[in-house]
């Protein structure tokens, strides 16, 4: 009993420390949502210990099977209703979009690149620099971080730019597995027409030239 006391009292000291702006002295949320196994959330809610302006933020106290990442994950998932509009939940929803058109094979996202992104490491690296064919080595017209690039020209594609974290677990599984970038398409494009288009502007240039 001593344990889960003092356990309760490091839980609100905690609480206190990261919700409440010593600032302001005012919380720095919208809204606390508690979840948890068993009765401690409830008691954390309801204890002396507990900030009462933290106590005032409280939207929802939920019960979850699991700690750690997965109860923080299904703790959002329950309270999606309260939280529409936090980004976090709105990040799931984009990435999990993505992975359905991947895992659906609906030619809506593609894996042609248009642009060279280089990590630090690639970018130290002179192989990335040349022509695979030829050997020869590639001019570089411009060197930009990438956001910079995408906050530029977006809108000359017509396409909408969303920033995501890895501070879900979606989040985290897109950076690891497609290094946090990717594309939906409005519709499926078919890359052979344009690989047809290349090979008839060829032919116009020779014709012209023969002329």
């Amino acid at each position: 009993m001593e344990k889960r006391h003092n356990y309760l009292r490091e839980a609100a000291e905690l609480a206190t420390k990261y919700f409440v702006d010593p600032a302001t002295s005012q919380p720095n949320v919208a809204g606390l949502i508690l979840a948890g196994c068993a009765e401690f959330k409830t008691e954390l809610s309801q204890s002396d210990m507990f900030d009462p302006r933290l106590r005032a933020k409280i939207l929802n106290v939920l019960d979850v099977s699991h700690g750690g990442e997965s109860g923080f994950n299904r703790a959002i998932e329950l309270s999606s209703d309260m939280i529409s509009n936090v980004n976090v939940l709105k990040e799931k929803r984009l990435i999990g979009k993505l992975f359905q058109e991947i895992s659906q094979d609906t030619g809506n996202v593609t894996n042609s690149i248009v642009i060279k992104h280089l990590n630090k490491e690639q970018e130290a690296n002179p192989m990335n620099f040349q022509d695979s064919a030829s050997g020869s080595t590639l001019k570089v017209e411009e060197k930009m971080p990438l956001l910079e690039w995408f906050a530029d020209h977006y809108k000359q594609f017509g396409c909408s730019v969303e920033i995501v974290t890895n501070k879900t677990q979606e989040g985290s599984e897109f950076c690891r597995g497609f290094g946090g970038i990717g594309g939906i398409l409005r519709y499926q494009l078919d890359i052979r027409a344009f690989d047809e288009a290349s090979d008839y502007g060829e032919a116009a240039a020779a014709g012209d030239d023969s002329e």
